[in-house]
């Protein structure tokens, strides 16, 4: 695309941002370029739920149609190639976890995108992941844990939903912060992980609030504690293990990445927009339900987010010496 296309292009964006006080509850204009948010993950996973939510009460605000499409696969890479290839006319976004910035640059030599492409503009919410255990580990509490679990040196398996996954970063800096010894069994996503520990095949994992809630009410497993730098609003009575490890703060966070180019005031609006919309009551409640919390930050808020995260995760993969094959 020219550059003079692209100056048009930011132009209508621009136009149709400024709505009159009634167009919320407007059809979509047919005039307005249709904005799309593309999804590294398949549609139901983290990414993909907050985006729906928050795209289509962007979409009432702003009367401008929004895509969602996800695009799974390389990590998370195909979705951001997908982005960063596309004119930078404020047109395509990708919403996703801090995993394609600060996870996968240090994980693989070799990316579909690169990383300086891409620009983080509005942190939207975090899912806080919770540790839990199969009733054969005899503990009721993280201070238990902590004192069994060391006396009983590689009797326990924990598993997660892959190497590189921030379930993986979690669990190896629990082992690290608490000097445990514990063999890490890796699966094919959530949907494996946490069958596996209500099956016994492991004794512990981390994993998202609403996959766990059910099993922990029947009492098939026991909630210990949550991989947020604080406790989670889901599960106030649980600690964070920040509060036995200081500073562990391994909760993954969703938000909207640019392509780098693309231009300010379009950034500003959707980014002021997506901070005001995670902000609204219903909002709160719509993604409480999937066991999602608000951030609201805007672009300067998400860059110090990301890079505190990829200065832990670069401790943990050193550390645990993780490589992917």
């Amino acid at each position: 695309m020219s550059r003079s296309r692209t100056a048009l292009a930011a132009l209508a964006m621009l136009a149709a941002f400024t709505l009159a006080p009634g167009a919320a509850q407007a059809q979509p204009s047919s005039s307005a370029p249709t904005i799309k948010f593309i999804i590294t993950h398949p549609a139901g996973g983290l990414p993909d739920t907050v985006a729906r939510i928050v795209g289509k009460r962007m979409q009432e605000r702003l009367n401008q149609t929004i895509v969602v499409e996800n695009r799974s696969g390389a990590n998370g890479g195909i979705a951001v190639n997908a982005m960063t290839s596309a004119p930078a006319d404020g047109t395509t976004f990708v919403v996703t976890d801090g995993a394609i910035l600060s996870i996968n640059p240090q994980l693989y030599p070799k990316l579909p995108y690169n990383p300086n492409d891409v620009a983080p503009i509005a942190a939207l919410a975090t899912a806080p992941l919770f540790l839990a255990v199969h009733p054969s580990v005899p503990v009721a509490t993280m201070p238990e844990f902590i004192t069994h679990v060391k006396a009983n040196p590689g009797k326990y398996n924990i598993g997660s939903s892959g190497v590189g996954s921030i379930h993986h970063i979690s669990l190896e800096a629990l082992k690290s912060g608490l000097g445990l010894q514990i063999s890490h069994i890796p699966y094919k996503g959530t949907g494996e992980a946490v069958p596996a520990l209500l099956g016994g095949h492991v004794q512990m994992l981390f994993s998202a609030y609403p996959s766990l809630a059910g099993a922990a009410g029947t009492k098939r497993i026991t909630l210990l504690a949550t991989n947020g730098l604080t406790r989670s609003a889901q599960a106030p009575e649980l600690p964070a293990i920040s509060e036995f490890i200081p500073g562990f703060s391994y909760a993954p966070f969703v938000g909207i990445y640019a392509r780098v180019g693309t231009p300010p005031a379009v950034i500003e609006k959707i980014s002021a927009e997506a901070m005001a919309i995670v902000k609204e009551p219903e909002i709160i409640k719509q993604l409480a339900k999937v066991g999602v919390e608000p951030i609201g930050g805007g672009a300067a808020e998400f860059r110090k987010l990301l890079d505190g995260e990829i200065d832990r995760v670069a401790k943990v993969v050193k550390a645990a010496n993780i490589k992917v094959e």
